[in-house]
């Protein structure tokens, strides 16, 4: 069994940032790859980024001259960095853990950006 806790969400006026974080903690395999979600209200969850294991990422394509993705294995953390946010970018952002046969997420962190 694996927990993902995220941190870090909040209230930031538009082109503010924040980092989150998101510590994973269990059964951890070392071939696991990381992924942040968000789903704004009234929208399907979308996939954001995602790291592997040895630090390769991927980025929704929209996103990705503003968020990045990292990792720091020896403390099983990974972050969000989230930079100019605009109000559209309003959603809960949740943690996702995919490693062989199994899938896990976090239980959110809300992201507030006023205009």
């Amino acid at each position: 069994q694996v927990q993902l806790v995220e941190s870090g969400g909040g209230l930031v006026q538009a082109g503010g940032f924040l980092r989150l974080s998101c510590a994973a903690s269990g059964s951890i395999f070392s071939m696991n790859v990381v992924a942040w979600y968000r789903q704004a209200p009234g929208q399907r969850r979308e996939e954001v980024a995602s790291i592997t294991f040895d630090g390769i990422t991927k980025y929704l394509d929209s996103l990705k001259d503003r968020f990045t993705i990292s990792r720091d294995n020896a403390k099983n953390t990974v972050y969000l960095q989230m930079n100019s946010l605009k109000p559209e970018d309003t959603a809960v952002y949740y943690c996702n853990l995919r490693q062989p046969g199994y899938t896990y997420w976090g239980q959110g962190t809300q992201v507030t950006v006023s205009s």
